[in-house]
């Protein structure tokens, strides 16, 4: 690996203080689990990404290793389920899905506080808002990630099902309908007096719930910054190689219309108004990537489905954003956690009730 390829790896910086937990009782832990562990206490970073689960590297020298956790404060009954999200994992290895390899889960809260699993490290790169500095992202490149990205969701829905552990994760037919009930009353339960009451879009949404187009497991928020990529853009002649997919902490057996409306709701494109521009997460606006609608065209082309009902999936993927920025801000709203950069999420979240109802005015029935 050369030296620029070396300075675009992800890494973690500093733990912060409201996610510190008692080193070595970790240690002690995972001395028991974790075969081939170097004497001494490990180095913990923390990643930064993420308002919800925190994520730390820790390092035993030349031996890494990934720990998951849930934050502290309240939490919605069915989020930050640790053993689902680690044995979902372990299913989708089996089954050829690109995921770290999983090496132990704690379900005892009083080791650290909460319960907790760590993972193998996948060194890689990470794309977030920018490239790294560097790292010249060409229109070839950037098309081809696109279709990397969305191929791997294809073949994530095309995973077996029956007859492996991934059977279990979800409630069967009626999961369309689930979604619009339990993310209007998360909506509600989370509500701040600061954003929008959300009754119209809630209503459109309720009345123009389709059936499933098929059963399948989801990611629940497939993003390119939740991909590992191997570092190899300055070579023109290499492919785009996914070497995992992170965060399944919402994955589960639904509608993969749904899923791609939920991944549509953060690709922000070039031509998009300033405000949503600017909470772009990841590079989607730069020359060579797809649009929303080539990206939507060409997964449904591929799994010979239909775009007719689209704006649903689209409305229900902006909401869907909406209520999970609420449920985050709500937590700094009632001072369940000191991070400032959460202070002002409640614009956000009228701000993707306001595309919700554009989208809803474009496609009256």
């Amino acid at each position: 690996m050369n030296p620029n390829q070396s300075a675009w790896l992800d890494r973690a910086g500093k733990v912060r203080s409201e996610d510190q937990f008692d080193v070595s009782e970790l240690d002690r832990w995972l001395r028991v689990h974790v075969d081939g562990l170097p004497p001494g206490l490990p180095k913990v970073s923390q990643y930064a990404k993420g308002a919800s689960n925190r994520t730390y590297l820790l390092s035993y020298g030349e031996k890494q290793y990934v720990m998951r956790r849930p934050p502290l404060g309240d939490k919605a009954k069915s989020a930050h389920n640790m053993a689902r999200e680690y044995r979902i994992q372990e299913a989708l290895a089996e089954a050829g899905v690109a995921v770290p390899k999983m090496l132990g889960l704690c379900e005892d809260p009083s080791v650290i506080g909460q319960e907790f699993y760590v993972m193998a490290h996948v060194e890689g790169l990470i794309l977030r808002a920018n490239p790294p500095k560097g790292l010249d992202l060409d229109q070839q490149h950037a098309h081809a990630l696109c279709q990397s990205a969305i191929d791997q969701l294809i073949q994530l829905h095309s995973s077996p099902i029956e007859g492996t552990a991934l059977s279990q994760i979800g409630k069967g037919e009626g999961y369309n309908r689930r979604q619009i009930d339990g993310w209007r009353d998360r909506f509600q339960k989370a509500k701040t007096w600061n954003v929008q009451s959300a009754r119209s879009v809630m209503a459109w949404l309720d009345e123009r719930c389709p059936d499933e187009v098929s059963l399948c497991v989801i990611h629940g928020d497939f993003r390119l910054d939740n991909l590992v990529l191997k570092p190899n853009f300055h070579d023109v002649n290499e492919p785009v190689e996914i070497r995992a997919i992170l965060d399944w902490e919402l994955a589960t057996i639904g509608d993969p219309l749904m899923d791609l409306g939920n991944s549509m709701a953060y690709w922000v494109q070039a031509d998009d108004d300033f405000y949503f521009r600017g909470f772009r997460r990841q590079p989607t606006h730069i020359d060579g990537m797809w649009t929303r609608q080539q990206v939507v065209d060409h997964y449904c082309t591929e799994r010979g489905l239909s775009t007719d009902d689209w704006p649903f999936y689209e409305v229900y993927g902006l909401f869907r954003l909406a209520v999970i920025v609420q449920q985050i801000y709500h937590r700094y709203h009632h001072r369940q956690t000191s991070n400032r950069q959460l202070r002002h999420l409640w614009v956000a979240v009228n701000y993707l009730l306001w595309r919700c109802r554009r989208v809803m005015r474009a496609h009256r029935a």
